[in-house]
């Protein structure tokens, strides 16, 4: 990693090569749940960018920017009132697409509505999420339509937010290396003491995995591998989707519906968006006694800080920085917990926080566990340089190629190699949700 190469992956504002790469993605910006009708606007900061989101009183959705066209007032501070947003210091109104709809301090033959227009972007609702596509298309670009993001039905759509303050890259990269599981989230239990019908304790049992990663149509993808039982193989599969999407192997592969996107909000805050579907097969998480093994415990709605209105003041857990992440030294120290953090999230929070805002990564010594990170800036790296020469990025006239990323883990014969024991396990998968085909490869 050179500089050069360091800030074109880390930085993401306006005018960037990354940022200009990501705008052309739509982006999860809010829950719907966020967004009440003819309620208060929420801030936004995306992609460097202060917006507010709010919903009118017809339960349209907008994006836009902050500023007032008219004097630069805060529109936070506007009144939601019916069929757009009324600001606060003059009266000037704009509905969801940033047209001026009234300029009430201004006399009826001087006005000048149609000439003045907000700062605002495309937004969609779909299935629990608001997306904004903050790029420069006339014509915009299709929705993603992976499967974690299709699934209709609110009873079996699990989602969430959790903020970090750190670059979006190496909160990503967290997400993308498996080798950790082992010591962060595990490193307290033994093969013994978890559920011997699991396949999750051959992670246990072997805690370096051997590896083999490839670039994709979507991205990137890696297979970690140990032994199974005789003559079998326990395989991990994820991937890196752009601009910001990672799929887990943290469940069984055939109904490991899920993913997550490492949204920045700005170069060193990150908005982890959590999409999956409820009827997941999980992933090891329970001791033999029943108890949930301490690095793999969920966030849960009391885990969370109340939200606030300012830029930052959305999705923040309680174990923080400034609390050590409520660390436990005692038991640490007793191995009751590799860590002494609680919760999945938190420990990777903690990690990733810890590296600083940006990651000095001329600091780093990588080693083979690190194949797939090492592969995946490749790959990013790449993919911004051809965008800034004029090539569409990769997926974006296309999503319906995401829909070959799966990730999970199973047990496969040692008799064939690894991209054929994914692709067998592709054609094996049977749309659980129903809410997308089953792709031929």
């Amino acid at each position: 990693m050179t500089i050069s190469d360091n800030e074109l992956l880390t930085r993401v504002g306006p005018g960037t090569p990354m940022g200009n790469f990501m705008r052309e993605y739509w982006v999860p910006a809010v829950l719907s749940t966020e967004l009440k009708a003819d309620g208060p606007p929420v801030r936004l900061m995306l992609l460097g960018e202060k917006l507010i989101a709010f919903r009118d009183g017809k339960g349209r959705v907008g994006v836009m920017d902050h500023r007032c066209p008219h004097r630069c007032a805060s529109l936070f501070f506007g009144r939601n009132d019916k069929d757009g947003l009324r600001c606060a210091y003059h009266g000037w109104k704009f509905d969801v697409e940033g047209n001026c709809m009234d300029m009430p301090n201004v006399p009826k033959h001087q006005a000048f509505e149609n000439k003045v227009k907000a700062k605002a972007y495309p937004a969609v609702e779909r299935y629990g999420l608001i997306w904004t596509y903050m790029g420069t298309r006339k014509e915009l670009p299709p929705l993603p339509c992976f499967e974690s993001v299709m699934i209709a039905d609110d009873t079996e759509r699990a989602q969430f937010m959790v903020q970090r303050e750190c670059n979006y890259l190496q909160a990503l990269e967290g997400d993308i290396d498996t080798s950790h599981l082992g010591f962060l989230h595990m490193g307290s239990a033994f093969p013994d003491q978890v559920d011997q019908a699991h396949n999750g304790r051959y992670a246990l049992i072997n805690r370096a995995p051997e590896y083999h990663v490839a670039d994709t149509d979507w991205g990137t993808m890696y297979a970690a591998y140990r032994p199974g039982g005789p003559n079998e193989i326990y395989w991990r599969f994820a991937h890196f989707m752009f601009p910001f999407w990672t799929i887990p192997p943290d469940g069984n592969f055939r109904d490991h519906v899920i993913a997550r996107a490492w949204v920045p909000m700005d170069d060193t805050h990150t908005m982890f968006v959590h999409c999956m579907w409820k009827k997941n097969t999980p992933g090891l998480r329970k001791m033999k006694d029943g108890s949930t093994i301490p690095g793999m415990v969920p966030v849960t709605p009391a885990d969370y800080l109340p939200n606030t209105t300012d830029w930052y003041g959305r999705w923040r857990l309680k174990a923080n920085r400034e609390n050590d992440y409520l660390m436990d030294r005692d038991a640490q120290a007793q191995n009751t917990n590799f860590s002494g953090i609680t919760g999945v999230h938190t420990q990777d929070q903690a990690i990733t926080e810890s590296m600083g805002g940006i990651v000095d990564h001329s600091f780093e010594n990588l080693a083979i566990s690190d194949l797939m990170v090492g592969r995946t800036r490749r790959r990013i790296l790449r993919a911004v340089r051809a965008h800034a020469e004029g090539l569409v990025p990769p997926g974006v006239d296309n999503p319906e190629t995401y829909q070959g990323a799966r990730g999970g883990d199973f047990i496969g014969p040692t008799s064939i190699g690894w991209l054929q024991a994914y692709s067998d396990e592709v054609r094996a998968s049977q749309n659980p949700t129903g809410a997308l085909r089953i792709a031929a490869e």
